[in-house]
C-alpha cells in the first residue's frame, strides 16, 4: 500500500491550483497521516497527525486519538485529551475519551472516576443529557448512559420524561426485566397510552418467546397489584395476542369490558381483531359473549351481523367445507333476517344471496333472495342495481343469457355515466364475447378501455386484446371453445371446462391460446387449492411466455400463492422483486413495492 503514496502525490499536487496551498498542504498531509496509520507505521503517523493537530486541533482530534489507541500508544492518548481539557474545559464528552483510553489501558479506576465525574456534570439541559448518552452508548457503556439520563430525570422533577429511552438502553444492556419495569411504570394512562407502550414493547421484545414470557409475567404481577388499572390488562391481552394465545386474550378482555361497564363494546373491537387475524374461532366466541348480554345492550345489532360476516369469511376460507356448514350459515342469515328485517336493504343480503349460489348450489333460491332486496322499499337505488348485477351472473350461471343480458342492461340504464354503469357495459361484452360475438364485444371493449375505473378497463384491454390476437384468419373455432370454456367456469362446470381446453390444445397445438389456456388451468387449480400445481402452470408461462400478455400477471399471481395460501413470505419477496424488475410499466407493480414493503416490515417466523 505504501507504493501507492507517490502517485498519491502527484494526482494532490494536479489539485494545487484550486486549492490554495495552506489547503493542499493540509489535504496532503492528511491523506500521507491516514496512508501511515494504516500500514501501522505509526511513528511517522503521530508525527505527521500532531502537525496537522497544533494547526487545526479541531478538524483532527477524534482522528488522532483513535489512531494512538489503535497504536496503543495510551500515554500520547492522555496528554492529548488534557491538552483537548485545557482548551474546552466545560466539554464533558472529553472525559469520556479520558475513561475509554484508561479503560484500554485497564486502569479501571480511574476510569470509573472520569465516568462518575461526567454525570456529575449533568445539569438538566437535554443537550447535554443526550450528547453524553450518546457517547456512552456509542462506546458500549450503556449503565453509565442510564446514569446519565436518572440523573436529568431527578434534576427536572419529571419521571417519565426519558422512560423511553431508559427502557431502551436497558433491553441493550441485556436487563430486560428493568426494561419492562421502566416502560410500564411510566404512569400508564396518562404519560404514555397504550399504543405507544405496544410499539416500544415491539422494538425491545420482537417475537422473542422466552421475552414475551418474560413480559407477561411482569404484567401480571402488576395487575395483581393494582387490579383496577385496565392500562397493564390491555397491553397483557395484547401479549397473549402475540404468542397466539387468543383464548388467554379473550378472557383479559371480557374482564375489562365487565370491570369499566362498556357493554361489549371491547368485545367487538377485540373481535374484530382476531378476525383480521383469521382467529375466526376466538371472534366468534367474543360476538357471542356481546349477543349474551342481551337484546337491550347497544352493541347487540352489531354482533349479530359482524358474527355473521365472520362465519362467512370462515366459510370461504375452508378449503373442504360440508353441507352442514352451508346449513349452518343459511340458518345464521334467517335468524339475523327475521330479527333485523332492515338487512333486507342492505350487502348483508347480497352475501346470503352468494352462500345460497356458490356454496349451497340453490341460484334460484339465491335469485329471489335478490329480488325480495330489490322489490324492498328501503333498499336504495345504488343497492339495488348490485342486487340485479348479482342477479344478473346467477342467472348466467344457470344458463338464463338473455335473462343476465336484461339485468345488465337495466343497470347499464341507471347508471349510464356511473362507474356502475361501466361494470354493467363490461359484464354485457362478456356475454356476447361468451356467445361468440366477438365483433359486438370488441365495439363495447374498445370504449370500455378508456373507463374511469383501473379494474374495469384492464378487464377491458385484456379481453379485447385475447380476441385480436386469437383469431387467426377468420378461424373463430379455438376462440369459441376457449370462450365456452370460461362460461362453464363461471357455471364452477370445472370438469366440462377442463376438456374444452384439452381439445383445444389437441385440435390446434401451435394456436397462440396456449399460455390463455395454461392460465385457466392455474385459476382452476388455485381454485380448488391445489396451490403447488397452479404454482407449476404459472412459472411455465414465465418461463415460456414471459413476453407476453400474462406474463406479468403469471409472477404476481406466484407471488400472491406464496404470500397468503402457502404463508412463505421469502419467496413471496422474491417474486415481487422480479415483478418490479422485469415488468417495470405493469400495473401490478405499485402494489407489489407495497407488499413488499409490508413483508420487510414483518419479522420472518
Amino acid at each position: 500500500m505504501r507504493r501507492t503514496l507517490p502517485l498519491l502525490k502527484y494526482v494532490l499536487a494536479g489539485m494545487f491550483i484550486m486549492l490554495g496551498s495552506h489547503g493542499f498542504a493540509q489535504s496532503a498531509d492528511l491523506v500521507e497521516a491516514r496512508i501511515l496509520a494504516s500500514d501501522k507505521d505509526y511513528d511517522k503517523a503521530i508525527e505527521m497527525y500532531q502537525g496537522i493537530y497544533e494547526r487545526t486541533p479541531d478538524s483532527v482530534y477524534t482522528e488522532y486519538l483513535g489512531m494512538l489507541t489503535d497504536a496503543k500508544k495510551y500515554k500520547l492518548a492522555e496528554k492529548l485529551v488534557e491538552s483537548r481539557m485545557s482548551e474546552l474545559p466545560n466539554d464533558p464528552l472529553l472525559h469520556i475519551d479520558m475513561g475509554s483510553v484508561y479503560t484500554k489501558e485497564k486502569k479501571d479506576k480511574k476510569a470509573k472516576e472520569q465516568y462518575d465525574m461526567i454525570i456529575q456534570m449533568i445539569n438538566g439541559d437535554d443537550n447535554v443529557t443526550q450528547r453524553v448518552v450518546k457517547a456512552f452508548s456509542e462506546i458500549g457503556m450503556y449503565d453509565y448512559a442510564i446514569q446519565a439520563y436518572e440523573k436529568a430525570t431527578q434534576l427536572l422533577g419529571n419521571p417519565y420524561v426519558y422512560y423511553a429511552q431508559t427502557a431502551k438502553l436497558y433491553a441493550k444492556s441485556g436487563h430486560l426485566d428493568k426494561a419492562i419495569d421502566a416502560l410500564l411504570g411510566a404512569n400508564p394512562g396518562q404519560f404514555v397510552n397504550v399504543e405507544t407502550a405496544k410499539a416500544l414493547l415491539l422494538e425491545i421484545i420482537g417475537s422473542d418467546s422466552v421475552k414475551l414470557e418474560q413480559t407477561e409475567k411482569v404484567l401480571i404481577k402488576r395487575i395483581n397489584e393494582l387490579p383496577d388499572n385496565s392500562y397493564y390488562a390491555e397491553i397483557l391481552t395484547w401479549i397473549y395476542t402475540q404468542q397466539n394465545d387468543w383464548d388467554g386474550a379473550l378472557l383479559q378482555i371480557e374482564a375489562l369490558d365487565a370491570r369499566n361497564q362498556e357493554d361489549g363494546r371491547r368485545l367487538v373491537d377485540f373481535a374484530r381483531v382476531a378476525a383480521n387475524a383469521h382467529q375466526y374461532e376466538t371472534a366468534g366466541k367474543a360476538y357471542n359473549e356481546v349477543i349474551a348480554k342481551g337484546s337491550g345492550q347497544p352493541y347487540y345489532a352489531t354482533a349479530k351481523s359482524e358474527q355473521v360476516a365472520v362465519a362467512l369469511a370462515q366459510l370461504k376460507n375452508k378449503v373442504d367445507f360440508k353441507p352442514a356448514d352451508v346449513a349452518g350459515m343459511v340458518q345464521l342469515y334467517d335468524s339475523l333476517l327475521a330479527e333485523f328485517p332492515k338487512f333486507y336493504s342492505s350487502p348483508v343480503l347480497g352475501d346470503y344471496a352468494m352462500v345460497e349460489a356458490q356454496y349451497g348450489n340453490d341460484v334460484p333460491r339465491a335469485i329471489e333472495l335478490l329480488q325480495n332486496g330489490i322489490d324492498q322499499p328501503a333498499t336504495p337505488k345504488k343497492q339495488a342495481d348490485l342486487f340485479k348485477l348479482q342477479m344478473g351472473d346467477y342467472y348466467l350461471l344457470i344458463g338464463k343469457i338473455w335473462d343476465a343480458s336484461l339485468m345488465y342492461s337495466q343497470v347499464d340504464k341507471d347508471f349510464r355515466q356511473d362507474e356502475m354503469g361501466e361494470d354493467a357495459r363490461f359484464r354485457n361484452a362478456k356475454l356476447a364475447y361468451y356467445r361468440g360475438d366477438f365483433d359486438w364485444a370488441q365495439r363495447q371493449l374498445s370504449i370500455l378501455k378508456a373507463s374511469t375505473s383501473d379494474l374495469i378497463a384492464n378487464d377491458a384491454l385484456y379481453l379485447s386484446v385475447l380476441i385480436t390476437e386469437n383469431v387467426e384468419d377468420s378461424n373463430f373455432v379455438p376462440l369459441q371453445r376457449y370462450a365456452y370454456a370460461d362460461l362453464l367456469l363461471f357455471q364452477n362446470r370445472d370438469k366440462e371446462a377442463e376438456a374444452l381446453l384439452d381439445s383445444i390444445n389437441q385440435a390446434f397445438p401451435k394456436h397462440p391460446l396456449n399460455d390463455d389456456i395454461i392460465m385457466q388451468r392455474a385459476k382452476i387449480a388455485l381454485k380448488h387449492h391445489e396451490y403447488d400445481k397452479a404454482l407449476g402452470y404459472l412459472k411455465t408461462i414465465y418461463e415460456k411466455y414471459s413476453q407476453d400478455v400474462l406474463g406479468d400477471d403469471a409472477v404476481f399471481m406466484m407471488a400472491e400463492i406464496y404470500q397468503d395460501d402457502l404463508h412463505k413470505p421469502d419467496e413471496a419477496k422474491h417474486y415481487y422483486e422480479q415483478l418490479i424488475i422485469d415488468y417495470p410499466g405493469s400495473t401490478y407493480v405499485q402494489t407489489a413495492r407495497q407488499r413488499l414493503a409490508d413483508l420487510n416490515k414483518t419479522p420472518t417466523p
